[in-house]
């Protein structure tokens, strides 16, 4: 076990180097150091001066990817993306470009995310492999081909668009809760409420089908049918002997989002104003900030890789049967 786990870790090294390789390409085909200087300096009169010295302060004055000045190994090494990509892996996130501690800021901002997350995560998989099994129970019903029919119809739709409706009808007509706001302590359950109902909406109609045809899938085994022909009923088969054996699955697909949830929703949190690390790397977007974008992109990564992994352990612990290799 230990063993695979240091060769997993091993193999996260490359894939981590490759995302903020993409990241750093990306971001700055559509932005220059210059721009980006103008952007966070925000002056009126800014001269070139000014701009030099922004970022030779932060170390945007280093060639991108190769530095032709300098003699052998330092031609790699002494580049924005070696210098950068290093402090990453060290977890020294440094300071935003508005000099702002990123790692305070994602410590202060993670407490917001979990509220929303943790919720809206838990009580999903309770309500979509409830729903699952109940359409089981009635499986070739006309309630179980109405409700797929409803579900495709929900996982077909933008979770935007449940975000606006949601801040419509029960927000602004029916003023059942802010559209928008956060605050510390109790007081937070009514500005997380409405988006925690719509992250678990939203969620319903993909995962309940993948719960469903799980059920269905293990319904049909040998130990189903002796359970059935032992006279047992249709409700103690699927709570008694169904569910159980068809958690595995469920149970380590759920693994692998656990460590995400930490991320936060960008969409979500940005909508309703949650202070939480999904605003805070649109905030970074928006305003160009790259150490802020970086910083998000390397943990996301970091966290579903870390996910990944927890995913190959609890197949060992949930079936013995599983090895690692």
């Amino acid at each position: 076990m230990l063993l695979y786990i240091v060769k997993r870790i091993l193999y996260a090294v490359p894939i981590l180097i490759g995302v903020n390789l993409i990241t750093f390409m990306l971001f700055f085909m559509v932005n220059s150091p210059d721009d980006m200087a103008r952007s966070q300096l925000g002056a009126k009169q800014i001269t070139p001066e000014m701009i030099e010295a922004w970022k030779e302060e932060r170390g945007y004055n280093r060639p991108l990817f190769l530095n032709e000045s300098k003699d052998g190994i330092e031609k790699f090494t002494d580049t924005l993306f070696f210098q950068e990509s290093l402090k990453l892996f060290k977890f020294d996130f440094g300071t935003s470009d508005s000099n702002r501690d990123i790692k305070e800021d994602i410590k202060s901002r993670i407490v917001p995310s979990l509220m929303v997350a943790i919720p809206t995560f838990i009580v999903g998989v309770g309500v979509n492999i409830s729903l699952a099994l109940l359409l089981v129970i009635f499986r070739n019903s006309i309630l179980d081909k109405i409700a797929m029919v409803i579900a495709v119809m929900i996982m077909s739709i933008s979770s935007l668009f449940y975000i606006i409706v949601g801040q419509v009808i029960f927000a602004k007509m029916w003023h059942w809760f802010p559209i928008s706001g956060y605050a510390d302590g109790v007081s937070s359950l009514k500005f997380i409420t409405l988006p925690i109902l719509i992250g678990i909406f939203a969620g319903i109609g993909s995962t309940t089908r993948w719960y469903r045809s799980i059920f269905l899938e293990e319904i049909n085994r040998e130990y189903i049918k002796s359970a059935r022909a032992k006279g047992l009923s249709e409700i103690g088969i699927v709570f008694k002997h169904l569910l159980p054996n068809a958690m595995l699955p469920i149970l380590t697909g759920v693994v692998v989002v656990i460590p995400t949830l930490f991320m936060g929703s960008l969409i979500m949190e940005s909508f309703f104003g949650i202070p939480g690390l999904g605003s805070y790397t649109i905030d970074a977007i928006r305003s160009q900030d790259f150490a802020i974008v970086k910083a998000m992109v390397f943990l996301g990564s970091f966290m579903y890789i870390v996910g990944l992994i927890l995913t190959d352990i609890s197949y060992t612990i949930f079936d013995p049967r599983v090895k690692l290799r």
